[in-house]
C-alpha cells in the first residue's frame, strides 16, 4: 500500500510554495491593502484614503503627479490685487523723449481732433493748399505745429484747435441769464452742469425773452461779441400791437432818446401782419438792459413777446426750445471772423 504522503496525496492550501498570487516564489500581498481591480477612486482620479498629490515629500505620487499648490491667504491675494490696480491708475511717467525728436504734433492729426474731417480729408485739405498755419499755406504733409500757440486756419477761417467749447442755447422763459442763482430760479448752468470745463454766457437775455444765447470758455471771444466797439448784431421778433406808422423804422434808425442815452436800431421790418397783431424785425448791435422793449415802448408800442433769432452769423433756426447744440467748426470759424480773431 502507498503511504499517505505519496504524489497524489492532496496538501494544505497554506503550504503551497508559490503564495497567495499563484507565482512560485512571490512575496505575499498586504493583507490590508486591496487589490488594483478593488480600489475605488473619487471624482478627482485618486484613491479613495491617499491625497491627490500621493505619499512621499514634496507631494509627488509614485508615478510623477503634480505638486500639491500650498494656499495662499486672502491678505496676500488683496495685497497683489492693490499693486496691479496702482500700476494702472497711478500717474503716467512721462518718458524722455528721443535724440532729435521733432516738437509738436502733425498738422493733419490736430486737424482731424479739431473734427475738421478724417486724416485722409485733412491731408487733402492740406494738397488743395486751403490750410495755413501762422499766415503761411502749407502744401506739403508732415508738418508739426503746437495746438496751443500756431495759428491754423482752413479756407481763411479759424480753426478752434484748442480746448474751448461754444454751443447755442435756445433759452426759454423764465429762464434766468446767469450760470448761478441764489434765489434757486431756474438758469442757464442747468443746461451744462455736467460739462467739466466751466462755461459763461455771452451777453444776456432778460427773463421774459427766449431766443438764442451763446456759451462758451473761451473769454477773448466772449469779450469781443459783446462789446460795441466790434459791432457785432443782434436779430430780434418783437409781437406789437397796430396800426402802425409807415415812419415807425425811419424813428428807429435816427433813434429814440431812452433814460440812459439814445438808442438807434441798425435795421427794422414788418415780418407779418395779422388785423392789429404785427410781428416786427429789429436788428442792432447795441447789449443794453431791455433795449428793445424800451425803445419798442418808447415809440408807443409795447412788446407782447420778444424772441432774439440771430446772434452775429449764428442763427436759432429750427433749434427746439430748451435745446443746446454745439456750434460747427464753420460757425466758429465765422464768428472769429466777425470780431478778428
Amino acid at each position: 500500500m502507498r503511504s499517505s504522503g505519496g504524489r497524489n496525496s492532496r496538501k494544505p492550501s497554506g503550504s503551497d510554495p508559490r503564495g497567495a498570487g499563484g507565482k512560485r516564489g512571490a512575496p505575499q500581498r498586504g493583507q490590508g491593502r486591496p487589490r488594483p481591480e478593488e480600489r475605488r477612486y473619487e471624482k478627482s482620479g485618486a484613491p479613495q484614503g491617499e491625497r491627490p498629490g500621493g505619499p512621499g515629500k514634496g507631494g509627488r505620487g509614485r508615478r510623477g503627479g503634480t505638486p500639491a499648490r500650498p494656499a495662499r491667504s486672502r491678505e496676500y491675494d488683496a495685497q497683489l490685487e492693490e499693486r496691479a490696480r496702482e500700476r494702472h491708475t497711478g500717474p503716467q511717467r512721462k518718458l524722455p523723449k528721443t535724440f532729435g525728436e521733432p516738437e509738436g504734433e502733425r498738422l493733419q492729426k490736430v486737424l482731424a481732433r479739431a473734427g475738421m474731417g478724417s486724416r485722409r480729408a485733412c491731408e487733402e485739405l492740406i494738397d488743395q493748399a486751403r490750410v495755413e498755419v501762422n499766415g503761411r499755406i502749407v502744401t506739403e504733409q508732415g508738418l508739426r505745429v503746437d495746438p496751443q500757440t500756431d495759428e491754423i486756419r482752413v479756407d481763411g477761417l479759424t480753426v478752434a484747435t484748442q480746448s474751448y467749447l461754444f454751443f447755442a442755447l435756445n433759452k426759454p422763459v423764465g429762464v434766468v441769464s446767469s450760470m448761478d442763482d441764489p434765489e434757486g430760479r431756474q438758469n442757464l448752468g442747468d443746461y451744462v452742469d455736467n460739462r467739466e470745463t466751466r462755461l459763461f454766457h455771452v451777453g444776456r437775455l432778460d427773463t421774459e425773452t427766449e431766443g438764442i444765447i451763446l456759451l462758451t470758455n473761451h473769454g477773448e471771444l466772449a469779450h469781443r461779441l459783446t462789446h460795441p466797439r466790434y459791432g457785432v448784431k443782434k436779430t430780434y421778433l418783437a409781437a406789437i400791437q397796430g396800426p402802425l406808422p409807415r415812419d415807425l423804422g425811419k424813428q428807429l434808425k435816427n433813434g429814440i432818446r431812452l433814460d440812459d442815452g439814445y438808442a438807434k436800431a441798425d435795421d427794422f421790418r414788418v415780418v407779418q401782419n395779422t388785423g392789429k397783431n404785427y410781428l416786427v424785425e429789429v436788428v442792432l448791435h447795441e447789449g443794453r438792459k431791455h433795449i428793445v422793449r424800451r425803445m419798442l415802448a418808447e415809440a408807443g408800442f409795447p412788446v407782447d413777446k420778444l424772441v432774439r433769432t440771430r446772434f452775429g452769423p449764428i442763427a436759432l433756426g429750427d433749434q427746439k426750445s430748451g435745446w443746446l447744440r454745439r456750434l460747427t467748426n464753420t460757425e466758429v470759424g465765422i464768428l472769429m471772423r466777425e470780431v478778428g480773431l
